[in-house]
């Protein structure tokens, strides 16, 4: 009874257009002011201890990282390398964009972020060569979306604050999964490409394609600072991400000179508005979370679907079908800061890894990006592109279509997320 009040008020709030982080605090409040004994001293230190943890730190360091690089040059470097390799096979461009996409998200950790920096050089150069501007759209919007599964990922924070999973296991979970999903893209757009004979570019030699890395290698390094950094032990993740914002501040700043130091408040406020934002959705969410714990609604829902014998398979079926549902009207960090208290009991009851279940969030949060009504890349890339949200959903589909198998693949063949970090000794 209580389970169907809560979400009864939940939905109801986010109906009438309230954010979502409100909607939270508000059914918390509500519920526990007049529906149980709970003191507000309880609530007002769940609230202080939720969200003191390490972790939460990175967040606000891997946005700052992300914004310098945007603004920084980076992108227009990695992008120039990436076509170099590529660009002389079908729909060359295209491909450049998945790769550049690739190998920032490895940089930036956020998906609209990746999004932003490469397709605003990338869409004009497309059109300009001949591309039609929905392939373009289409390329750019779900190659971004690799901004939350190559680490560092934002998202694969807000999960692990959730669940207490380990974010360095996360990162490396994540690796393996990223190149086979930039790959299927990959695939996709070459095959379009070559079915509508699309333009391809000159082959670069290879002093050309030496001077394209050369010229991007100081963004590059970044990942082996970040990822090398953590998996050898010199940082945590939490550290790594400092260090990265710091790196960034330095190439953006002093190595390319793309950016001023005038502009640097600007990157700085500019991130402290989207760190305020997601902490402040955190908070709620933590809150949330305390009342479902304080209820022993994961619990029964675990020992109700247990009981009804639906197995590993079945349950992964409905967790994906619940998420992909959720990516329908909010946006990932809310559904992984709602959702992840509530599925992770029941997945670890049917003893799925915790690490490959955060994957398999993460890929639906992925393909939630992606489609209407609330699909943060098509906002942003209709931002970009100047396309409306249902011609850019046409636009997006062949890649969604490949993103939905790739979640097939990930959800039910768990070596490929969990096979890295468990060679690296990071879970056992």
């Amino acid at each position: 009874m209580n389970t169907l009040i809560i979400f009864t008020l939940l939905i109801t709030l986010m109906l009438t257009g309230m954010p979502i982080s409100i909607s939270l605090g508000l059914t918390v409040l509500s519920f526990l002011f007049f529906m149980t004994d709970v003191p507000v001293e309880a609530v007002a230190l769940k609230l202080f201890t939720g969200i003191e943890k390490f972790e939460i730190m990175a967040i606000p360091f891997f946005i700052l990282a992300g914004n310098f690089l945007t603004h920084g040059g980076v992108a227009r470097r990695m992008i120039k390398f990436a076509t170099a390799m590529v660009g002389h096979w079908y729909g060359g461009l295209g491909l450049g964009g998945v790769l550049a996409c690739a190998l920032f998200a490895a940089v930036s950790g956020s998906s609209p972020a990746t999004v932003v920096a490469i397709g605003s050089i990338l869409m004009p150069a497309m059109v300009k060569a001949g591309f039609p501007k929905r392939f373009g759209a289409g390329v750019i919007t779900t190659s971004g979306a690799l901004g939350i599964l190559i680490p560092p990922s934002i998202v694969m924070v807000m999960y692990s604050v959730s669940t207490n999973t380990s974010v360095g296991a996360l990162f490396m979970a994540g690796v393996i999964p990223g190149i086979v999903m930039a790959a299927m893209l990959g695939f996709t757009t070459w095959y379009r490409a070559r079915s509508n004979n699309y333009p391809r570019q000159a082959k670069a030699s290879w002093g050309e394609r030496w001077k394209a890395f050369r010229e991007s290698a100081w963004g590059l390094f970044l990942i082996i600072i970040v990822m090398g950094g953590i998996y050898s032990g010199i940082f945590t993740p939490t550290e790594a991400a400092a260090m990265s914002a710091v790196y960034a501040f330095i190439v953006a700043v002093f190595v390319y000179k793309d950016m001023g130091l005038k502009d640097v408040p600007r990157v700085l406020l500019s991130s402290a508005n989207m760190s305020a934002m997601l902490l402040y959705i955190i908070t709620n969410a933590v809150l949330f979370s305390f009342l479902m714990t304080h209820e022993n609604i994961p619990q029964e829902m675990a020992d109700w679907m247990i009981g009804t014998g639906v197995g590993v398979i079945g349950f992964l079926i409905i967790a994906n079908i619940l998420l992909l549902l959720a990516g329908n009207f909010m946006e990932p960090s809310s559904i992984v800061l709602i959702l992840a208290p509530i599925l992770f009991p029941i997945a670890m009851k049917l003893g799925i890894d915790p690490v490959h279940f955060g994957i398999i969030m993460v890929v639906n949060m992925e393909v939630g990006m992606c489609h209407p009504p609330v699909g943060l890349n098509l906002y942003v890339s209709s931002g970009i592109t100047k396309m409306g949200i249902t011609e850019l959903t046409i636009a997006v589909w062949p890649w969604l279509l490949t993103m939905l198998v790739f979640l097939l693949i990930v959800t039910y063949w768990p070596p490929l997320s969990i096979w890295l970090p468990k060679t690296l000794g990071m879970i056992s």
